[in-house]
């Protein structure tokens, strides 16, 4: 099956840029597609961005502009670049997989950013 492990989260101040990484394992074929979601304290899990394996990627409206999802399949990692942040995207963010971006099936355990002066 899948395993999905990300890095690259911390404590940036407002206006700063972060790099997300999701290191996967596992048929490619599970990981057609795969994404980023977030969960902040309280709130429910919400979609930030996903991209399937000819690149076609989507955006939540809130990170449009500022947040770039990539991935490089020969190192089986996604990236998410994280521009000009701000407080609101503080949050876990979480990566995810499978075989359309409607369902999602396998998940890593999740980065913490946070982002404050």
């Amino acid at each position: 099956q899948v395993q999905l492990v990300e890095s690259g989260g911390g404590l940036v101040q407002p206006g700063g840029s972060l790099k997300l990484s999701c290191a996967a394992s596992g048929s490619i074929f599970s990981r057609i597609a795969m994404g980023w979601y977030r969960q902040a304290p309280g709130n429910q899990r919400e979609l930030v961005a996903t991209i399937i394996l000819g690149g076609s990627t989507n955006y939540a409206d809130s990170v449009k502009g500022r947040f770039t999802i990539s991935r490089d399949n020969a190192k089986n990692t996604v990236y998410l670049q994280m521009n000009n942040l701000n407080p609101e995207d503080t949050a876990v963010y979480y990566c995810g997989a499978g075989v359309s971006v409607a369902k999602f099936i396998y998940w890593g355990q999740g980065t913490q950013v946070t982002v404050s002066s």
